[in-house]
């Protein structure tokens, strides 16, 4: 920098000007600033919902979609990884509507056109993790030494997250369908079906009309139900990834006319797509195991319920139960009664007091 250049840097006059030349500016060109600044703001918020979840935008208008437009929110899913590479004619074809339902449904969630729906797909496709990255996202978050303590504080959080939301009025009524229905399947496959299988066995302590529905095909599964009725109950149980067999089960219910109550993680999943009840738990995977503590809590909560609104018929089960239990030693408490009188028999042998 020579001597020159030097002495307009430092003198003080020349920062004076230049802060009077950029008021001047601004003074006589205001107008032309704000809308700049509103242009930018505008674009702004254009962008922000154009990045709206495409699985919010579906859950939001949903009441409103036609049965060809709820078939395609239940495929894209379950199935958005392949959808996001789909044609309009395509996903029309797999999906059993035409191309103009499928062009008709990009516009119905508000999207320019179907190649901007399409692009939300393949954005959901980046932001849904599957299990690897989870994992490695879960390992760099916490050492050996934390996993017990993150995990447990972490399922306490979903139990109340859970206990927050859920909506209690939707909880009594399942509660009433259950004591009332005529039957009660309970469909849970994969990570579910403990859940499923839970519910089951403290069901059938209250009541003898309990099925869980189990199989490894969609058909199989049907056929389980095929003398299902109008009063009957159908409890669905998924959890992302969700399974199309469940899903294709509650159809099937649906079309019967059964009274479907489901348990899910909330609004977006397809399982709602066939149900009157919804009870919503927070369920995340923190790696490669699904979080299911807080769905428990739920299906803990509901049996309970219907224990205490039939406490004098479920009494009365229980006592029988318990005397058969006892009559043939179902527990280890029986058998170890048994051991005990065999080790007295003998010590009194030796007549030891």
């Amino acid at each position: 920098m020579n001597a020159k250049e030097e002495a307009v840097r430092t003198n003080p006059c020349c920062f004076f000007f230049s802060f009077v030349g950029i008021y001047i500016i601004i003074r006589e060109y205001r107008s032309a600033v704000l809308c700049f600044a509103a242009g930018m703001w505008i674009d702004l918020e254009e962008n922000m919902q154009e990045e709206k979840d495409l699985i919010q935008r579906m859950n939001e208008k949903l009441p409103i979609m036609t049965k060809g437009q709820k078939k395609l929110t239940s495929y894209i899913t379950l199935n958005y990884e392949q959808a996001a590479f789909m044609t309009a004619a395509k996903m029309g074809k797999t999906v059993g509507v035409s191309e103009s339902t499928v062009v008709r449904f990009a516009s119905v969630l508000e999207y320019s056109g179907y190649p901007a729906f399409q692009e939300a797909m393949s954005q959901l496709v980046k932001n849904k993790l599957n299990t690897v990255p989870k994992i490695e996202i879960a390992s760099s978050k916490m050492t050996k030494t934390q996993v017990l303590e993150s995990i447990l504080q972490s399922d306490s959080a979903k139990i109340r997250i859970t206990l927050d939301s859920i909506d209690k009025e939707a909880f009594e009524q399942a509660v009433e369908i259950l004591l009332h229905g005529r039957k009660i399947y309970v469909v849970g496959l994969r990570s579910c079906e403990p859940l499923a299988s839970f519910l089951c066995f403290y069901l059938r302590q209250i009541e003898d009309n309990v099925v869980q529905v189990s199989s490894n095909s969609a058909s199989e599964m049907i056929e389980q139900m095929l003398y299902l009725e109008q009063s009957d109950v159908v409890f669905g149980i998924s959890f992302p990834r969700y399974s199309m067999r469940t899903l294709k089960a509650l159809e099937f219910a649906n079309s019967r006319n059964a009274q479907v109550i489901t348990l899910t993680d909330g609004p977006h999943s397809p399982l709602i797509l066939y149900s009157s009840c919804n009870l919503y738990a927070k369920s995340e995977m923190a790696s490669i195991v699904d979080s299911l503590v807080a769905p428990l809590s739920v299906l803990n909560a509901l049996v309970v319920s219907m224990v205490i609104k039939e406490k004098d018929k479920v009494m009365r089960h229980l006592e029988q139960l318990e005397q058969n239990w006892q009559d043939y030693q179902v527990y280890e408490a029986d058998e170890i009664d048994k051991i005990d009188e065999a080790v007295k028999m003998k010590v009194d042998g030796y007549h030891i007091e």
